[in-house]
């Protein structure tokens, strides 16, 4: 049995309910408070004995816990993004005044396609993985030489020096489940989403994604456009332990940014699921055909989440998504016709966006009348095509940011004869638009009538919702 380092995973803090994993889209603080699992940072912990791993958003954990935390580890792993970056670097030093002989590595989208500027931001970054970080973290607590490290970038005697690239992940059967670290390490009753049930667990089944979509930020940094996936009976092993773990927990939702990219293994889970009588959901595409819903929902699927994006065909060609307007209603009738509710994502600004283009986006969401929305801006990250095309062709406003101050997002690109300024405020006339309709608001009430514990919940929601409404008019 080989030695381990003792190693500390950390999601660090930055702004009050930021939530620097979240989805494919975007890092970023959400209309209301919300956080997603860190399962990327969970299955390396998984991988090395002896870790733990710290989520300190959802945890209301700061800077002083973390320096606290860390003096009784030799090595510390901090999942970063672009648009904290510069805070990670400043705990990263801050953790190393402390222990001049810590170990320090960065991990994360961005980290995976700028090492280099990763190790820049900080003399106090010893290295960064790339891509698959997995066991590349694992072999770093091992204690093997970091010039021996496929998928690592790191300083030595002043210089970067970048290792060879570590083959993505297949036998995905071989890896640990996350959940026993989530049970070891994490308080479930932190994770809200608005739209599933409280409280709820969610995690990978698999890992990357066969669309193309260009500004979807996991499958083209770290992931991959490969679909590498347990198998059915695998899923359903873990599922029957986490259920075991957490009785308590209501809804289980697969992160996997295409649950159902292969329709027959969508299928053949479910009906493992429905032996086990759990409740779950999961992301889709809109073209997922009415065999595999019904089957499905039929062995306890309740909701899908979607990504809709745009009202727009020719936008939604430029983006590669490979959805017809057409395809994605009849898939939303389908759903509704087998009573399967759906939160549907829209993002603005995307490429050859108009004030035109948007207004028909709104009345896209308004006819699918989904039960809920998520509207964001689009967000081009570096190592996305998006982000390739804003630089060739000069999207980018001037001094466009990711986020704010406050951790929101920002709209970062413009175009001729559409400013970044009017797409802004498009995303509260979107909401307003949606929402302030006699049928979002019947449904949400009927499901505050319904449980007094959805109507708690419902009306702070509200509260959050219309203060970020607030704040983001504000500026």
């Amino acid at each position: 049995m080989p030695s381990f380092q003792k190693t500390l995973f950390v999601n660090p803090p930055s702004w009050q309910g930021f939530d620097g994993g979240a989805g494919s889209r975007y890092q970023a603080k959400r209309e209301i408070r919300s956080f997603w699992y860190p399962t990327w940072l969970a299955q390396p912990a998984a991988l090395v004995p002896g870790s733990r791993l710290v989520d300190a958003p959802p945890h209301d954990q700061t800077k002083d816990d973390i320096l606290k935390i860390a003096r009784d580890y030799e090595a510390v792993v901090i999942h970063t993004s672009a648009p904290t970056l510069r805070g990670d670097a400043a705990l990263a030093e801050s953790l190393k005044s402390q222990q001049p002989g810590l170990s320090i590595g960065l991990v994360g989208a961005h980290a995976a396609v700028l090492p280099e500027d990763t190790l820049r931001a900080s003399e106090a970054i010893d290295w960064v993985g790339r891509k698959e970080f997995d066991f590349t973290c694992r072999d770093v607590a091992e204690g093997l030489p970091l010039e021996k490290i496929a998928g690592l970038s790191f300083r030595r005697d002043g210089k970067i020096i970048h290792n060879p690239e570590r083959e993505l992940i297949t036998a995905m059967d071989e890896l640990p489940s996350v959940m026993d670290v989530y049970k070891r390490d994490l308080d479930i009753e932190r994770y809200d989403i608005g739209y599933l049930k409280h409280p709820y667990v969610s995690h990978y089944t698999g890992r990357g994604c066969p669309a193309q979509c260009t500004f979807c930020l996991w499958p083209q940094t770290v992931g991959g456009h490969k679909y590498r996936a347990r198998s059915p009976e695998a899923v359903a092993r873990e599922m029957a332990h986490a259920k075991e773990l957490f009785p308590q927990v209501r809804e289980f939702f697969f992160d996997d940014d295409t649950f159902t990219a292969y329709q027959p293994r969508a299928r053949e889970i479910a009906q493992h699921l429905g032996k086990l009588g759990i409740t779950w959901s999961c992301n889709a595409r809109a073209n997922v055909n009415y065999e595999t819903l019904k089957t499905m929902r039929d062995n306890g699927l309740r909701l899908l989440l979607v990504g809709y994006e745009s009202g727009d065909q020719r936008i939604l060609d430029n983006i590669k998504k490979g959805i017809r307007l057409e395809e994605a209603r009849e898939f939303t009738r389908n759903c509704r016709k087998l009573g399967i509710t759906i939160h549907g994502t829209f993002i603005l600004g995307l490429p050859g966006e108009t004030p035109e283009t948007i207004r028909r986006t709104v009345e896209y969401a308004k006819q699918l009348d989904v039960f809920s929305i998520q509207v964001s801006l689009a967000a081009p990250y570096p190592g996305t095509e998006l982000y390739r095309q804003a630089i060739e062709n000069g999207w980018f406003g001037r001094d466009a940011t990711l986020v704010s101050e406050s951790g929101t997002q920002t709209a970062a690109l413009e175009y001729d004869g559409l400013k970044r300024e009017e797409i802004f405020a498009w995303v509260e006339k979107f909401y307003r638009s949606y929402y302030f309709r006699a049928r979002p608001i019947a449904r949400i009430v009927k499901t505050m009538l319904t449980d007094w514990q959805v109507m708690k919940r419902r009306l702070r929601e509200g509260v959050e919702f219309m203060r970020f409404l607030r704040l983001r008019s504000a500026g």
